[in-house]
């Protein structure tokens, strides 16, 4: 929370929720909020809410039944207000997140975006928020995590390449143990034991520093396309890492994954070239 406006905004809330939420405790976290700030008229509470950013509007959501219904229309100006301050111009108005219906999921793949900070030096994240730029450093592979890892859930988020892919050029999932750098251009992900990866210039599927076959396992199977939006989807359930290209399901890819946190993750060779990443949330089945 930054600004004036915004410190009394989230003060003001604190109160209002304390009063909301002593009023429904009888119904427990989600109470129909019998108090004060649970007759608040939808308009006003909205106004404030468009003062507040992510955490608070996610605390909000579970003091009482009001407010959360208040919150539940993810393209409302609550929402819309929150993108237009965290988001930049350029990712509302591309096409990056184009596959993301409403403002709540649009920010909230934002959270899930690539790291600036879980990564090489030789790469950034663009201002657009969502893009990893590799710099032409010689004899470098780099890469990156996503700023959260998880543990439990079923997770899917589209990767893509907007350069060159090199020699290697690999997809996956990685531990926060995983290095983000090595010497010389190899496949980075999937080099140890922290890291699963499927290379997309020679389909190979790599983790341990073993290539476990190629993927999809099917005949001739396709070249990767410079812009071509792989979808993956990581089942903490199940343990399983999967992929899908054109909506088409390519299979499974990796199964018995360990019970840890593990992280979105990309490596790259070539210098100057771009790579985007947006979480989805949970995949739709079918």
């Amino acid at each position: 929370m930054s600004g004036a406006a915004g410190g009394g905004a989230s003060s003001c809330i604190g109160a209002a929720a304390a009063s909301c939420s002593s009023a429904g405790s009888s119904s427990g976290p989600a109470g129909t909020g019998g108090g004060i700030a649970g007759r608040l008229p939808s308009r006003v509470l909205e106004h404030i809410f468009s003062y507040l950013d992510l955490p608070d509007l996610m605390r909000c959501s579970l003091v009482c039944w009001h407010w959360n219904n208040c919150l539940a229309d993810e393209n409302s100006e609550v929402w819309r207000s929150l993108c237009s301050r965290v988001l930049s111009e350029e990712a509302l108005r591309s096409d990056i997140l184009c596959n993301l219906s409403t403002y709540k999921a649009k920010l909230k793949s934002f959270q899930h975006a690539l790291s600036s900070h879980d990564c090489s030096r030789n790469v950034y994240v663009k201002k657009n928020g969502f893009t990893l730029h590799r710099n032409p450093i010689a004899q470098s592979t780099d890469g990156a995590r996503g700023k959260i890892g998880f543990t439990e859930g079923r997770h899917a988020w589209e990767i893509w390449w907007e350069g060159p892919l090199g020699t290697v050029a690999v997809i996956g999932i990685a531990t926060k143990r995983a290095p983000m750098q090595c010497q010389g251009y190899v496949a980075l992900l999937g080099s140890d034991d922290q890291s699963w990866g499927w290379n997309l210039v020679d389909n190979n599927l790599l983790h341990n520093g073993e290539v476990n076959g190629n993927f999809p396992q099917c005949n001739n199977a396709p070249k990767y396309q410079i812009g071509e939006r792989i979808r993956v989807i990581l089942d903490m359930d199940d343990k399983t890492l999967a992929f899908e290209r054109g909506f088409e399901f390519l299979g499974v890819a990796f199964r018995g994954l360990p019970k840890a946190c593990l992280f979105p993750a990309v490596s790259a060779v070539y210098g100057n070239t771009e790579v985007t990443m947006v979480y989805l949330g949970k995949p739709l089945d079918g």
